[in-house]
């Protein structure tokens, strides 16, 4: 009976940030599972507020949930760390986070496009953006290039 109330807990799904976090799970771990927390942030996190990387998210009580929530909305670390350095908008470093991250992202992608840049194009043809080579890997699945083998129509066997 006690064992089975134990596990009960460990199992227990824990929200941070709008995000379910299994229970099980170590703190450093089950924070990068948040969109916008990198393995370097959730490391920053656990040295900043003193905890212990290894315990389980779901020892975490309210208050630890809290401060945690705090550290990474309003993030007092040098701007390395940041995933938002000098916005384009703004100049300023911030950090976003789940839906904010990825419509900034959108947003940035569609501005690319807008004004035709190299990067903006490579993104509107679907190949790789950052310099890779492309002639072993981003092939574009469905479209066939090369020879097509002939069907099996009017075979007898």
């Amino acid at each position: 009976m006690e064992e089975e109330k134990k596990n009960q807990e460990e199992v227990r799904i824990v929200r941070v940030m709008q995000t379910d976090i299994d229970g099980r799970k170590q703190i450093y771990t089950g924070l990068t599972k948040i969109k916008g927390v990198s393995w370097s942030l959730s490391n920053a996190i656990c040295n900043k507020l003193r905890l212990d990387k290894k315990r389980k998210i779901s020892s975490l009580n309210e208050e630890e949930i809290k401060k945690i929530e705090n550290f990474i909305k309003n993030p007092e670390l040098p701007s390395f760390l940041l995933n938002r350095r000098r916005d384009f908008e703004t100049g300023k470093d911030v950090h976003l986070l789940g839906s904010d991250l990825e419509l900034r992202k959108e947003f940035d992608i569609k501005r690319l496009k807008k004004i035709r840049s190299y990067r903006g194009l490579r993104h509107d043809l679907g190949q790789p953006v950052r310099g890779q080579r492309t002639k072993s890997h981003f092939r574009q699945k469905g479209k066939s290039v090369g020879v097509l083998k002939k069907s099996k129509i009017g075979k007898k066997g």
